[in-house]
């Protein structure tokens, strides 16, 4: 990384891919027009919010709240690992890797017209570390110790340990001002306590409305700041966006259809081949494309709480996992539009293959003596049931993984040496309910065969949150985002630490001192190789481990949206569908928009 002044980027490995002077980003239209509205529907499972603070941990925040605040830098979407400056327009790692300093562009100011100063950006750190955020929130800047404000345009972060992925981690942070709950008085109303109290942030949009708790709309503003950076051209075209959120998928399927909003991301290969179909299509003011990505597509699966003695048996896991019959969802569910997942990094070179290598070897070795010898060899294949494989010859395995732990049939039922059935309950929210109750519907009929009872129950979201922030579940389905430079993040999803963390990513509940040797590993990664050897010895680990009945993935956006819609001629390499139409899509007549209004 760069160590002098005037860095206007920088890179966790090699270099930046954009030069200093940079025009914009290659993936942007620096001349797209602006102006209309877009209206979105639900981008995640929330179906209505009660807050303003994405940073806390009881509520459900507004969809889009991101788009009112900015960082010190920002990635690019063509990179796996770079950041150039955004309030920040110099950046200076020091020699010894422990520290990184800012200095703020002196045009940067928040939506209430006040500068953006090094004391906003102290104190955002401070309560984005406080007990009052999230424990996810606290463990991303956990091994950031302070920041020192230098003087009223400086300011530097000091870290625990050398750590490349630390500056990056500093950079991206959130900065909001130190007014956002002040009330007139003087008083502070306490951050975790803040509801709807608008952020006070540098970002493009303003919360303009809102009602219902189920709509929400945002103003471009008109005094953003930072609309001619270089890291800002082409993007954020849209004079308006606004979310409406809807009760469950079917609901946000017949609005869509109805011209209620303008785009979808389709995530559900049922719908995409039968029902995003119509008049609407076949008149072309729908239209459907599927644009190809080159994210991780993560982990996805159905995970099992660990806190559960039910789960603790690795032999009980892997039968879980044998009874899943994947080829026949894909055929029967999934138009075959799908992949299985065999990797917690599937689809990047970061997921395990073959035999390990002599950089994970050195990783490894140390805890051999703790480990299945058969991390030490390929990884674990998914149960195939296209011939010459079978359902049933999946079951005969499973029945024998089944009796070594101590589970054996009789009576009816499956049944420990006490005679306790084998029994637990898959939890999911009533949002996606109906396209989840035909495969678990297939999932029950495999474990039945077993002589296992599994219950599906679907909950309203908040509810479904709470009990996931309690760890109070058997079994649900997660995907993990993917990362293309895997970091911090991996010890709140795999640490010891989080397991015990109300709230905390850690929802399997794992506490291996391998796993947590091998996150110190990761991030305290040097090089690319060495980062590499890393994730795939963890990848070899978690996977042996059969925490997780792995899931599908798809290797394009599905989108559909209404033909006054148009995106750049070159496609970014790793996006989520969503941010890319919200950043960089525009309407082909503007500034109306009045087909979407």
């Amino acid at each position: 990384m760069q160590s002098a002044w005037g860095a206007y980027a920088i890179a966790q490995y090699g270099e930046p891919k954009y030069p200093p002077g940079f025009s914009h980003f290659d993936y942007v239209n620096p001349a797209a027009p602006k102006g209309g509205t877009l209206v979105l529907a639900n981008p995640n499972r929330l179906t209505s919010f009660d807050k303003f603070n994405l940073f806390t941990m009881r509520g459900n925040p507004a969809p889009g709240l991101g788009l009112s605040l900015e960082s010190l830098t920002t990635g690019s979407s063509d990179e796996v690992a770079s950041a150039y400056g955004l309030l920040a327009d110099d950046i200076r790692v020091a020699s010894d890797g422990m520290s990184v300093t800012f200095h703020i562009n002196p045009r940067a100011h928040f939506s209430n017209g006040d500068p953006v100063t090094a004391a906003d950006v102290k104190f955002s750190l401070d309560m984005l570390k406080s007990r009052q955020a999230a424990p996810p929130v606290v463990l991303s800047y956990a091994d950031i110790t302070r920041a020192v404000v230098v003087d009223p345009s400086t300011v530097r972060f000091e870290f625990r340990a050398h750590n490349r992925e630390l500056p990056l981690i500093a950079g991206s942070m959130p900065v909001f001002s130190h007014k956002w709950g002040l009330r007139p008085d003087g008083t502070r109303i306490p951050f975790d306590q803040l509801a709807f109290e608008k952020p006070i942030g540098s970002g493009p949009y303003l919360i303009e409305s809102y009602s219902n708790a189920r709509t929400i709309t945002y103003r471009r503003d008109p005094n953003y700041w930072g609309a001619n950076l270089p890291v800002r051209a082409g993007m954020y075209n849209f004079e308006r966006i606004v979310y409406k959120l809807y009760a469950d998928d079917v609901a946000r399927l017949e609005a869509f259809k109805a011209g209620e909003y303008d785009a979808l991301v389709e995530y559900v290969a049922r719908n995409w081949v039968r029902r995003d179909v119509g008049k609407r299509f076949d008149s072309g003011e729908l239209q459907k494309r599927e644009f190809e990505q080159h994210n991780g597509a993560g982990m996805q699966g159905f995970i099992m709480n660990l806190r559960r003695p039910l789960f603790q048996d690795v032999r009980v896991r892997e039968a879980l996992d044998l009874a899943l019959d994947f080829q026949w969802l894909n055929r029967q569910l999934f138009y075959s539009q799908y992949r299985r997942i065999d990797s917690f990094f599937v689809n990047t070179d970061l997921q395990a293959k073959g035999l390990p290598s002599p950089g994970e070897l050195a990783l490894l070795d140390p805890w051999r003596s703790k480990l299945d010898p058969a991390v030490f060899g390929p990884p674990p294949v998914q149960p195939d049931t296209d011939p010459p494989g079978s359902l049933r010859a999946n079951l005969l395995k499973a029945r024998a993984l089944l009796a070594q732990a101590g589970w054996t049939y009789r009576d009816g039922a499956l049944r420990d040496a006490q005679g306790k059935p084998f029994e637990f309950e898959v939890l999911d929210d009533t949002s996606g309910s109906a396209r989840w109750e035909p495969i678990m519907a297939q999932y029950q009929r495999s474990l039945q065969k077993l002589g296992i009872k599994v219950s599906y129950r679907a909950v309203d979201f908040a509810l479904y949150q709470k009990r996931l922030d309690a760890f109070d579940f058997d079994m649900t389905t997660i995907r993990y985002p993917d990362v293309q430079v895997p970091g911090t993040e991996q010890i709140d999803r795999f640490g010891s630490k989080a397991a015990d963390e109300e709230g905390s990513g850690n929802l399997i509940g794992l506490k291996s001192p391998v796993v947590d040797a091998l996150l110190r590993a990761i991030v305290a990664a040097q090089t690319r190789e060495a980062l590499v050897d890393a994730v795939h010895a963890l990848d070899r680990v978690l996977m042996h481990g059969y925490y997780v009945v792995p899931q599908w993935y798809s290797a394009v956006h599905r989108v559909a949206f209404k033909n006054t819609l148009a995106w750049p001629r070159t496609l970014p390499l790793y996006y989520s569908g969503s941010d890319w139409i919200i950043s960089t899509w525009w309407f082909k007549t503007s500034p109306a928009g009045a087909a979407n209004q």
